[in-house]
């Protein structure tokens, strides 16, 4: 049996579910509570050093990173069916998949600088605040957490996360081309790879990003939103009540945001 250590909103993890979804995997469920901390429990960091999910356990065998977990996954059982056939979509879905790491790196920036900052910030004292930084193994993580709080959009890290939203969203229109997926009929490891992290910008009520300057991007996430895995790995798991405030709260925030962003393509 597949052990799956995940939590419910976290993009990464959502990657994975999506993924197995469609593969039609079943998998022992272990819910990581991010809000209570449960990522630095010292047991959890055995099976992952960066504190972070979703973490696969396989007959013993603990594959970290959404990325390569879905590769493995599609590998080792799905017979590589979602890893495009020929030579230069292969080379396409394994450079999305890299790019994944700096992609998360925005996504997680925007939400904490934006939604989450709110929530936290009115809940959390200075002194929690540094406390949290401080668990993270990765120092320049914590650091970053804690810039994101403290500075919200005028954060340093605010910068690098639009130039790297702009790639996604200029690459991924122009390789959907008119197409529904970028699998052609039906979604791969690429569509997978992708599809929570412009969720979560929609869920920000950030979607302005791509309106007519990228019209694939809309129709790619409205037809993945009519999928089971969708309804299944993403929709199903979303906290009651919570979808309506992280909306609110990053549509609070679009307007600043929304000058950044025009600012880039200067």
């Amino acid at each position: 049996m597949l052990t799956l250590y995940h939590a419910p909103t976290s993009v990464c993890s959502q990657k994975v579910r999506i993924g197995m979804a469609v593969m039609g995997l079943d998998y022992d469920s272990r819910v990581v509570n991010l809000q209570k901390g449960e990522q630095f429990d010292p047991a959890y960091q055995k099976l992952n050093r960066d504190a972070v999910v979703p973490t696969l356990v396989d007959d013993g065998l603990v594959v970290t990173e959404s990325s390569l977990i879905l590769e493995y996954l599609d590998r080792e059982y799905n017979g590589a069916a979602l890893m495009p056939a020929d030579r230069a979509g292969k080379v396409s879905a394994q450079s999305w998949l890299l790019r994944c790491l700096a992609i998360h790196a925005a996504i997680n920036t925007l939400t904490f600088s934006t939604a989450a900052r709110d929530t936290i910030l009115a809940n959390t004292t200075p002194e929690q605040i540094d406390a949290l930084a401080a668990r993270f193994p990765d120092p320049v993580m914590g650091a970053k957490r804690k810039d994101l709080l403290l500075n919200g959009l005028q954060s340093i890290y605010i910068g690098q996360a639009l130039v790297h939203v702009r790639r996604l969203l200029s690459d991924l229109n122009a390789e959907l081309d008119g197409k529904t997926w970028l699998g052609g009929d039906a979604p791969d490891l690429r569509d997978i790879a992708l599809i929570a992290y412009v969720d979560r910008l929609d869920r920000l009520g950030m979607d302005g990003f791509w309106g007519p300057q990228y019209p694939q991007i809309g129709p790619w996430l409205d037809s993945w939103k009519q999928t089971p895995a969708y309804a299944l790995a993403i929709e199903a798991l979303v906290p009651a009540g919570s979808a309506e405030p992280m909306r609110a709260g990053g549509l609070k925030h679009w307007p600043e945001v929304k000058t950044r962003w025009d600012a880039t393509l200067g």
